[in-house]
C-alpha cells in the first residue's frame, strides 16, 4: 500500500473546501436523485430493508438491472447466472481484478486513466501495460494497442464514455478490442457508468455486445452517476456465469453486500421512463456547451468531450512549471479546484500541461466557476 499515493481528485476536493473555491474536482453532482429514487430509499428503511441482503444483491434489483441491461445496452442477463450487485462501480472494478488476475499476469489499461485502475490492477498482483490515447483527439493507435498485448495479458480495462479524457469509443475501437481480446484469449471489464451521458447525437455502445464478446466481459455500472447518487454506493458487474461466481467470492469478503435499502430504492431508479433520460442528456449537453465556451473564453486549450461531464484541457499557454502549479494556482486566487493532469498518467511528465474540470453542477454554481474564470483570463 505504501506504493500508492493518496487520492489527488479527493484531496483536491478538501483543498476546495480549505480555500472556500467552487469544487470542479471530484465528479459528483451538487444537486439531489431525482425525488421519487428518495422517497423510494425512505420507504425501504422504514420498512425493514435495514439488513443484510443476499451477498450479490436483492432479487429485485438484480431482475431490474437485468430489464435495463437487455432494453438499453442490448445484453442477456439472467438475475440469478450472470449478476453480481456491488459496493459502487469501484468495488465492482477490484472484485473483477482479485476475480479474474494472478500474480506475473498483465492487464491492458488506456492513459489517461480513472486512478484507481492502476492500483487494482497492482493489488491483484498484476502489471497494468498503459496505451495512450494522445491529446487533443484521443484516437486509439491500433498499433499501440496490438503491441500492448502479450502472453502474460489476461485482462484490458475499459471505460467508455472515458473519465477523464470524455471520449467515446467508436465502434470500429471497439471491434479492434474485441478481436485482440478473442486472439489473446483476454477478458475485457468495462467501465459504463456514464453511458446515458454521449452528445452530439452520439450513442452508447456496450463492448458485450460485440461479437461474442458477452463471452469474455465484464459489464460495470451503477447507480452514481446516471441518478447522482455518488454516496450511496451502489454499483453492479455482469459476467459469464463463471466469471460472476468468482467475483461474488471476492465481493463476499471485501464487503459482503452493497447497502440493502439502497439497492431497494435502486429498482425504482432503474424503473424511471424514458423522459429521465432524454432530460439528462439535454441537461448535461447544454452544461457541457456553455462549460467548454468558458475554458476557451479564459484562455484553455480544449474540446468538447463525447461523454461524461469531465473536460480535460491544456494550459500550455500560461506560464506555468506543471499542472500541479497550476491547479493551486487555480484553486488560491481563482476560488476553483480541478484535479493536476498527472494524476491520470503512469508518467507524470505526461501531463504536465493538463488539468480536469467537471462540469455535473447546478447552473448557480457553474455561474459562480465561470465568473471566477475571469481571475485567470484577467490575470
Amino acid at each position: 500500500m505504501q506504493r500508492f499515493p493518496e487520492s489527488v481528485i479527493r484531496e483536491m476536493t478538501r483543498v476546495a473546501a480549505l480555500h472556500h473555491a467552487v469544487n470542479l474536482a471530484q465528479g459528483f453532482p451538487d444537486f439531489e436523485p431525482p425525488a421519487e429514487v428518495r422517497a423510494a430509499a425512505q420507504r425501504a428503511i422504514d420498512r425493514g430493508g435495514n439488513q443484510y441482503s443476499i451477498t450479490w444483491g436483492a432479487p429485485e434489483l438484480r431482475e431490474a438491472i437485468a430489464r435495463k441491461a437487455k432494453s438499453f445496452n442490448g445484453i442477456d442477463a439472467d438475475p440469478e447466472k450472470n449478476l453480481v450487485v456491488t459496493c459502487g462501480a469501484t468495488e465492482g472494478m477490484m472484485a473483477a481484478m482479485l476475480a479474474l488476475v494472478d500474480p506475473g499476469d498483465e492487464v491492458v489499461v488506456f492513459e489517461p486513466f480513472y486512478e484507481n485502475y492502476g492500483p487494482d490492477a497492482i493489488v491483484s498482483g498484476a502489471t497494468p501495460r498503459h496505451v495512450r490515447l494522445p491529446w487533443p483527439d484521443w484516437r486509439l493507435d491500433a498499433e499501440a494497442l496490438k503491441a500492448a498485448f502479450t502472453p502474460r495479458t489476461k485482462a484490458l480495462i475499459l471505460n467508455t464514455p472515458n473519465n477523464p479524457t470524455g471520449k467515446v469509443f467508436s465502434r470500429d475501437e471497439l471491434r479492434l478490442i474485441a478481436d485482440l481480446c478473442a486472439d489473446h484469449d483476454v477478458v475485457a471489464v468495462t467501465d459504463e457508468i456514464y453511458e446515458h451521458m454521449v452528445y452530439d447525437g452520439g450513442r452508447h455502445l456496450s463492448l458485450a455486445t460485440v461479437g461474442d464478446m458477452a463471452e469474455r466481459t465484464v459489464t460495470i455500472n451503477g447507480l452514481s452517476k446516471t441518478y447522482a447518487a455518488t454516496g450511496w454506493r451502489v454499483g453492479w458487474a455482469i459476467a459469464p456465469p463463471a466469471i460472476a461466481t468468482a467475483l461474488r467470492r471476492a465481493h463476499d469478503f471485501l464487503t459482503v453486500c452493497a447497502p440493502h435499502a439502497l439497492q431497494l430504492a435502486g429498482v425504482v431508479a432503474l424503473s424511471l421512463p424514458p423522459a429521465y433520460y432524454a432530460e439528462l442528456l439535454r441537461t448535461y449537453q447544454a452544461k457541457r456547451d456553455r462549460f467548454v465556451a468558458a475554458l476557451k473564453a479564459a484562455g484553455l486549450d480544449c474540446r468538447p468531450p463525447g461523454g461524461t461531464y469531465y473536460v480535460m484541457v491544456d494550459f500550455s499557454r500560461f506560464p506555468f512549471d506543471d499542472d500541479r502549479a497550476f491547479a493551486m494556482h487555480l484553486v488560491e486566487r481563482c476560488g476553483i479546484a480541478t484535479v493536476p493532469g498527472s494524476s491520470f498518467y503512469e508518467r507524470a511528465a505526461d501531463g504536465r500541461h493538463q488539468v480536469r474540470f467537471v462540469f455535473c453542477k447546478q447552473e448557480p454554481t457553474l455561474d459562480d466557476a465561470i465568473g471566477r474564470l475571469g481571475r485567470l483570463r484577467d490575470g
